[in-house]
């Protein structure tokens, strides 16, 4: 038998489709990538993605902070200085990241054709 059934991966109840829901937001992945290599503030992830408000990045990183995908550290001073940084769990996520990356780099202009109806 063809097609979703009772307990399949990506019905409502099933763990698959909340992860797919988690990083399906706009900016999620964008984020989780920009923390790939190391712990950064909120000014450095604005740079670094361009085209994001800091009310979206903070609400972003929140949701992937009570995702367990991020780690929030604040370190006090003045000025205040917090970073953020992938957790274990998140880090599990840059290889299909990676490889979402890769599909888009070989596909993106076929993506685009089809968009303008080429």
């Amino acid at each position: 038998m063809h097609g979703l059934e009772p307990g399949d991966v990506f019905l409502a109840d099933c763990p698959a489709r909340l992860a797919v829901e988690v990083i399906a937001d706009k900016w999620a992945v964008v984020v989780l990538w920009g923390l790939n290599d190391h712990a950064r503030r909120h000014s450095e992830l604005i740079e670094l993605i361009g085209g994001i408000s800091k009310k979206v990045l903070t609400q972003t990183l929140r949701r992937l902070q009570a995702n367990g995908l991020v780690t929030r550290t604040d370190y006090g001073g003045v000025p205040p200085r917090v970073e953020y940084d992938l957790t274990d769990l998140g880090r599990t996520l840059m290889g299909p990241i990676r490889q979402l990356t890769e599909w888009a780099e070989a596909n993106g202009e076929k993506v685009l054709e089809a968009q303008e109806g080429r």
